[in-house]
């Protein structure tokens, strides 16, 4: 269980930290009808991720079985090819980065989030969470890391793992939200600033960390 664990931690962090769906919640979270779409993003956001890692692991429990790493040929194979693209996706952010001076181009659908309905918010978080690439690459590797663990607890303490920390940067900043609302309204409008500005580099660097790293359990696999 412990190396699932620890192989996994860095991919669950990756989709924690990513910048684009903190914003999105810190947007929420300072729109008129915070409380309820806010909840409705959160919402949409775990079980985003619930469905892609689970569909992986699941995927992965039933590939044909081999090699030291668990998992066999063919999901060695299928790590390197999911490494390869978040570096090429890293190379990607690092290129679209904002030159100096230059105001950041958030994505249009950002615009939306003031006046956006529960329903709208769950729905735009969960595809958000499972479908867009960079999330996507990143639950597929944990869930051929997962789906190859020795034991069915194994694999659903590694679910339940990766759910809690890569929802984390969501779940937190809306529970706190609704606790304590206007203490919060100035620091998660900083925060807000500085990730918009800092979104491309951050990205960069996580995926091609990332990438480099399930490329190499890909390899060990073999």
């Amino acid at each position: 269980m412990g190396q699932v664990i620890g192989d996994i931690l860095p991919l669950a962090l990756g989709i924690a930290i990513s910048p684009l769906p903190i914003i999105a919640t810190i947007l929420m979270l300072l729109a008129p009808n915070a409380r309820a779409s806010s909840v409705g993003f959160m919402t949409g956001w775990l079980a985003g991720i619930v469905v892609a890692v689970v569909a992986f692991a699941l995927l992965s429990s039933v590939l044909p079985a081999g090699g030291e790493g668990g998992g066999g040929t063919v999901a060695a194979i299928v790590k390197m090819i999911v490494g390869a693209l978040l570096v090429l996706l890293a190379v990607k952010q690092w290129r679209g980065r904002p030159k100096d001076g230059s105001e950041p181009e958030l994505p249009k659908w950002m615009s939306a989030l003031d006046s956006m309905s529960p329903v709208r918010a769950g729905l735009l978080a969960f595809a958000l969470a499972a479908v867009n690439p960079k999330n996507l690459l990143l639950a597929v590797s944990a869930g051929l890391i997962i789906g190859a663990g020795a034991t069915p607890a194994t694999q659903i303490a590694g679910v339940a793992v990766f759910v809690v920390i890569a929802a984390s940067t969501v779940v937190a900043p809306v529970v706190a939200f609704l606790v304590a609302s206007k203490q919060l309204a100035a620091p998660l409008e900083s925060l807000r600033v500085w990730l918009v500005h800092n979104n491309s580099t951050i990205m960069a660097v996580l995926l091609l960390v990332m990438g480099f790293s399930v490329i190499g359990k890909g390899w060990a696999a073999l």
